[in-house]
C-alpha cells in the first residue's frame, strides 16, 4: 500500500539505495528541487525513475515553480517567470493581471507536463501584512484579501488547464508571520476576526482546489501551543470554517519551525489530521525516521489523494506555446530569453 508521505531525492538520478528506499515504502508522491534539475531530457528521465521505482506510472511529482525568487526550472532551458506581485504591477488593473496571471501559470503548466510533472506549489495565498518577514514578500499577489484570491484563483485555472495541480499555501496563512519558519517558529497572536477576515479570506475563496499545503505557524487564536500543521484544532478549523475538503500536505518537516526528531514531526502532523507528510532534502536517515512513523494512506485521506489526482486532465487545454510566451513577456514588460536569463537558487518555499 502508499503511504502517506512525499520525498525528495539528492540528485539528477536515482542512487541504488534510493530505489530500494522508495520501493520499499511506497511514498504518494516525489518533489523535485534545484538540486534535481539540468536539461529537460534529463528531468523527464528522473521523473520517470521516481515512478518506476514504486510501480505507480500515475504517482503524483511536485514542484516549486513560482517564479521570482520560488523557481526550480529556470535558464538557459527553462523561462525565468516573475513573482506573483508583478502583473499587477504590470498591468495596474485587477482583470487584466487575472488574465496575465493565468496565462503565466498555463505556461509553466506546459513547462511542467513535459517532463513529467504533475502538481506546482502554486499559488501563494497569503497576505503580507505591514512590517511581516519578507518570506513570502513579492511572491504574494497583492496586499490584500480580494487581489490574492482572484489572481490566485487565475493562476490555479492556468495549471488546471495544462494538465498540472494546483496546491494552495501556506494555509491558514503565512502572511502576518514576523520570523522565517524556514529557521525559527513564528507566532501569530492576531485574533479570530481579524485573520478570518484577511489571512483566511483567500483560503476560504478557494476552499474548492484539490491540495493545500499547511503553514509551521502557531497561531494563538486557534492553539497556543503548535504550530498549524501539528494541531488538530487549526486542522479542524481548515476544515470546517475555511471549508477546505480537498487533500493537506505539511510544509517540509525539516523546517526548523517544527520541534523533535523527524519522526514525532511526522507522527504530530498526521495525528493533528494532515493527509500526507512532505519531507524535501532527500536525507536517507532522516527519510527513514519519517517512513517509521508513517503510516498507510487510507480512509479519508486515501479518497482525497484520488479525488486529487482525478482532477488532473488528460487532454491539456490547447496552447501555442511560442506565441503565449512571446505574447506573456511582452505584456510583462520584457521578453523572453532563455539563453541569457539568469538563474535561480534553491530558495525555499
Amino acid at each position: 500500500m502508499t503511504s502517506a508521505a512525499i520525498y525528495g531525492c539528492l540528485g539528477h538520478r536515482l542512487t541504488e539505495a534510493e530505489k530500494a528506499f522508495f520501493a520499499e515504502v511506497r511514498p504518494w508522491g516525489f518533489i523535485l528541487f534545484r538540486r534535481n534539475i539540468d536539461t529537460p531530457e534529463q528531468v523527464r528521465a528522473l521523473t520517470d525513475e521516481l515512478r518506476a521505482s514504486i510501480g505507480d506510472p500515475e504517482a503524483p511529482i511536485l514542484i516549486d515553480q513560482e517564479g521570482g525568487r520560488v523557481q526550480r526550472m529556470g535558464p538557459p532551458h527553462w523561462p525565468k517567470y516573475p513573482p506573483g506581485n508583478a502583473y499587477l504591477k504590470a498591468t495596474n488593473e485587477l482583470a487584466q493581471a487575472r488574465e496575465l496571471t493565468r496565462l503565466g501559470a498555463r505556461l509553466m503548466a506546459h513547462d511542467l507536463r513535459e517532463v513529467g510533472v504533475t502538481v506546482d506549489l502554486l499559488p501563494v495565498l497569503d497576505v503580507p501584512a505591514p512590517g511581516a518577514h519578507d518570506i513570502i514578500g513579492d511572491r504574494a499577489y497583492g496586499l490584500d484579501p480580494e487581489t490574492v484570491a482572484v489572481l490566485g484563483r487565475a493562476a490555479a485555472e492556468g495549471l488546471l488547464a495544462g494538465g498540472v495541480l494546483p496546491c494552495i499555501k501556506h494555509m491558514p496563512g503565512h502572511g502576518r508571520a514576523f520570523a522565517d519558519s524556514h529557521k525559527d517558529l513564528p507566532t501569530v497572536h492576531a485574533d479570530f476576526e481579524t485573520m478570518d477576515s484577511w489571512d483566511f479570506a483567500p483560503f476560504k475563496a478557494m476552499s474548492d482546489m484539490p491540495l493545500a499545503m499547511t503553514a509551521h505557524i502557531v497561531f494563538t487564536a486557534l492553539d497556543k501551543k503548535r504550530p498549524a500543521t501539528q494541531s488538530k484544532k487549526a486542522v479542524r478549523m481548515m476544515r470546517e470554517h475555511l471549508g477546505f475538503s480537498g487533500l493537506i500536505m505539511t510544509d517540509d518537516l525539516s523546517m526548523q519551525a517544527l520541534s523533535g526528531d523527524l519522526g514525532e514531526r511526522a507522527h504530530q502532523s498526521l495525528k493533528a489530521g494532515c493527509d500526507v507528510v512532505l519531507h524535501c532534502n532527500g536525507d536517507m536517515a532522516e527519510m527513514k525516521d519519517v517512513a517509521e512513523a508513517t503510516g498507510k494512506l487510507k480512509g479519508g485521506a486515501r479518497r482525497r489523494a484520488d479525488a486529487a489526482l482525478a482532477r488532473i486532465v488528460r487532454t491539456p487545454e490547447p496552447l501555442d506555446s511560442v506565441a503565449g510566451h512571446d505574447r506573456f513577456f511582452k505584456a510583462m514588460g520584457g521578453r523572453m530569453d532563455v539563453a541569457k536569463g539568469p538563474d535561480v537558487g534553491e530558495a525555499q518555499a
